[in-house]
């Protein structure tokens, strides 16, 4: 409890948010068109489990590769409407209302529309302090039971965990907390 720990003497954080912090984080972010990210295969490190390529893309989209063989794609991220948060004692939990718009770059740099996936997700986030770092767990809730969707969804978690807390760790806590 607080009295017991504020009677040790021990260091400690103690972080109040409530729903209108992210609410209105997010209201901002979309108002000004920042929740769109343009990805190309250059942007994407050589260790990704899956390069932006029409070969490796077929799996989503099988006739992709017949028509379009081994050329390079671009991913369009953007949010359709503003995310939506609510605090719980236990984690932050959210909607997110995303599309994700794939298109072909053909050799003269012509970008050709691929597929268009609307992805709607319930989120889980927590944070917590270990090891002098920042660190956060985001768990994606309701999925599809779609298979395709359900590889896409196993994707975007590898990118959040191999790109998203990473720069959440740099961006917001770029000194170890003393």
């Amino acid at each position: 409890s607080l009295p017991e720990a504020l009677a040790a003497r021990e260091p400690m954080l103690l972080l109040a948010v409530t729903e209108f912090v992210p609410n209105s984080a997010a209201f901002a972010y979309f108002t000004a068109g920042a929740l769109r990210r343009n990805i190309s295969s250059d942007v994407l490190p050589r260790r990704f489990p899956l390069q932006l390529r029409t070969k490796s893309m077929g799996a989503f989209s099988p006739q992709l590769q017949e028509h379009y063989p081994d050329l390079p794609m671009e991913l369009h991220l953007s949010a359709r409407r503003q995310p939506l948060f609510s605090c719980r004692p236990d984690a932050l939990h959210g909607t997110l209302f995303g599309s994700a718009e794939a298109f072909v770059v053909l050799p003269n740099a012509t970008r050709v529309p691929a597929f268009l996936l609307n992805i709607d997700a319930n989120v889980t986030g927590k944070l917590t302090i270990t090891g002098h770092r920042l660190r956060g767990t985001v768990k994606l809730t309701g999925g599809s039971p779609v298979p395709q969707v359900k590889k896409l969804e196993t994707l975007l978690k590898i990118g959040l965990w191999l790109f998203g807390v990473p720069w959440a760790n740099s961006e917001y806590c770029p000194h170890p907390v003393p």
